[in-house]
């Protein structure tokens, strides 16, 4: 390994770590995508920036972002499930793009903030409806 790919690397594993941070919480909640889902997405996210940055040439950083967000979108869209009167999995899915963000964020060297957007992406998980004012019917059509 080379030191500049070791220097591309210190920037994908910020990204996975912010990521799982993310994961753990999901998971320790019982849902579909954990630790392994998020730091995943947020590890493929940051080294598909830093190589479209970096190592493919011609290739417009912008494209390669641009369908990032596409690709996370459809991801995320497989986590979505309407039953009866509810909706699962919502924010399931806007929580794998928020880690694509994150994962992309790191991989332009955007530390501060990929850290302070994952400190309030866990704060918005750990916010529970119920708490804050919510009545049982309206928050059953929540994903949490």
């Amino acid at each position: 390994m080379n030191i500049s790919e070791l220097t591309l690397l210190l920037r994908v594993v910020p990204a996975v770590l912010l990521s799982a941070v993310l994961g753990w919480q999901r998971q320790r909640l019982g849902k579909w995508a954990g630790i392994r889902t998020y730091a995943l997405v947020g590890g493929g996210s940051a080294i598909f920036t830093v190589l479209s940055m970096t190592a493919l040439g011609s290739i417009d950083p912008g494209r390669v972002a641009s369908n990032i967000v596409t690709g996370i979108g459809f991801l995320g869209a497989g986590t979505i499930l309407h039953k009866a009167d509810r909706v699962e999995g919502l924010t399931t899915a806007a929580g794998l793009w928020m880690v694509a963000a994150i994962g992309m964020s790191v991989g332009v060297g955007y530390y501060v903030l990929a850290t302070a957007v994952t400190a309030l992406a866990l704060l918005i998980f750990v916010l529970n409806d119920k708490r804050i004012g919510m009545t049982k019917n309206e928050a059953k059509n929540q994903d949490d």
